[in-house]
């Protein structure tokens, strides 16, 4: 059993997609960062950082073994798995680099983007334009890395899921895909080819979703193998397409 500290952001989605990809037992323990869970002292013990997602293997050989940031549970859960990570050495350098490039790069730069435009309050043109500019260099890199290869190593991998999510949003951070035609196509065949969709996990075993009011609320199947359904399901993640000044949690899939 794998305890599951969890939030619906794009770094939460990236573990619940693997988990559910590998067909892992696991408890979905909510971290709502809204409230300030992540700073509580028991959930500094797992994640020091006061971040989540972090997770407790209680299958582990010599005992619980709590493992925080997102990558680091990737690579835990993979390993563990022998699923979604290449076994060539040259391989697994690829995809140890493409791994660390999301997690430096793709991802913080997405997510400074998002505090500009759903967080900040007043305007802030430099700070805006600069991370705006990141976002989209990142993309660039992703485009040319994709360029004939159906996912970031050729297969789907870890490095697919570290990366989807940050993408998915693109859309909500003011951020076109035209420009990325690879880009696109890479974002479609892994939201509609995989066995499930990063927003449908959000109520497994208990865990509670936010449901904020929004006038773009559609929801997405919790059936495992679902596709996304704009019929209202309960247990579902409303899909957050936030207005500049607006401030979501990245409650589902845009």
């Amino acid at each position: 059993m794998i305890d599951f500290y969890y939030w619906p952001t794009p770094n939460g989605w990236k573990v619940a997609i693997m988990l559910e990809e590998c067909s892992l037992e696991y408890r979905t323990i909510p971290v709502n960062i809204g409230k300030g869970d992540q700073f509580k002292p028991e959930f500094l013990k797992i994640s020091p950082n006061n971040r989540m997602p972090a997770i407790v293997d209680h299958d582990f050989e010599d005992g619980p073994l709590p493992v925080f940031e997102s990558g680091a549970i990737l690579i835990h859960l993979a390993e563990r798995t022998g699923h979604f990570m290449p076994a060539g050495k040259r391989a697994r350098k690829e995809m140890l680099e493409w791994l660390f490039w999301q997690v430096g790069n793709l991802g913080p730069m997405a997510g400074q983007l998002s505090h500009f435009v759903s967080y900040a309050q007043g305007e802030h043109p430099y700070s805006h334009k600069r991370y705006a500019d990141e976002y989209n260099r990142c993309l660039g890199v992703l485009e040319r890395r994709l360029d004939g290869r159906e996912f970031i190593l050729g297969e789907y991998s870890i490095a697919d899921m570290a990366s989807w999510p940050w993408v998915l949003i693109a859309k909500p951070l003011g951020q076109p895909l035209d420009d990325f035609p690879n880009v696109a196509r890479w974002r479609a065949t892994v939201r509609t080819g995989r066995r499930c969709s990063a927003a449908s996990i959000s109520a497994r075993n208990g865990a509670a979703a936010p449901r904020p009011a929004t006038r773009n609320a559609r929801s997405c199947s919790t059936r495992r193998h679902g596709r996304c359904s704009t019929s209202a399901e309960p247990n579902c993640l409303p899909v957050r397409k936030p207005a500049p000044g607006s401030s979501p949690a990245y409650a589902a899939l845009p």
